[in-house]
């Protein structure tokens, strides 16, 4: 097994529950524009979980492909962060969720593209463009809800207030990985501040910060989520369409 596999696997986890999470709000946005937008990210997350999945499996030297570690794993096998698996909350939450992943991906699939690594160097590369994209609309709503009504302004206040302790585990030091999550905090920081001053919100104190996800400690809304996206693959093992 390659030194490798622990991060690889951990980024396409990240990218897949963020992506089905995401997938949640087909038909159940704002507005038709909003569920075009919405599907449309979570269907690049989508695309890097399989480039990341399929090259985990590859490092990993056990036969298993990109379908056998989506749908043939339970919750405590997964190693992506908690912050992807919350529940989308209401439409300000799943914002506030988008603004800090996105904040954090850009700057990591960045430095994922200079990697010594041909294949993560890839992935990062194209990976980046999408997650650029997907900062700038969650930042478009952020200051949209946050510096509109004061109903809007509670909201999205109250989103930011409900995911910001989650970000913590985002930066987790990873000295043995091709990008040490660490360094990236800084970048992920100044962005966030901005936007929120941008939109007259206040970034939250933090005390206690909920972690365990790197190491396969979930909360419990993983294991309904799996159910849920693994439940044909593993109802008609082997089927062919």
């Amino acid at each position: 097994m390659s030194e490798l596999f622990p991060f690889t696997l951990a980024l396409g986890d990240d990218a897949l529950i963020a992506a089905q999470r995401l997938a949640e709000w087909s038909t159940r946005a704002p507005e038709m524009e909003e569920d075009i937008a919405l599907s449309n990210i979570a269907l690049d997350q989508l695309g890097a979980a399989r480039l990341l999945l399929s090259y985990a499996g590859e490092l990993e030297g056990a036969g298993r492909d990109e379908d056998a570690l989506a749908y043939l794993r339970d919750d405590r096998e997964f190693r992506n962060c908690l912050l992807v698996e919350l529940p989308n909350g209401d439409f300000a939450v799943t914002m506030a969720k988008l603004l800090v992943l996105s904040a954090y991906q850009v700057p990591l699939y960045t430095a994922l593209a200079g990697c010594p690594d041909e294949r993560l160097a890839a992935i990062g590369g194209k990976a980046r463009k999408e997650s650029a994209y997907h900062l700038d609309h969650a930042a478009l709503w952020v200051r949209r809800l946050g510096d509109g009504t004061e109903e809007s302004h509670r909201r999205m206040q109250a989103g930011i207030d409900q995911v910001w302790a989650y970000a913590d585990e985002l930066f987790a030091a990873r000295p043995d990985a091709p990008v040490d999550p660490a360094t990236l905090r800084s970048e992920f920081d100044d962005t966030v501040t901005a936007v929120l001053a941008e939109a007259t919100l206040t970034l939250p104190e933090v005390g206690w910060t909920p972690a365990g996800g790197r190491d396969g400690v979930h909360t419990e809304h993983l294991s309904y989520l799996l159910a849920e996206m693994q439940v044909v693959h593993r109802a008609h093992p082997g089927a062919r369409w």
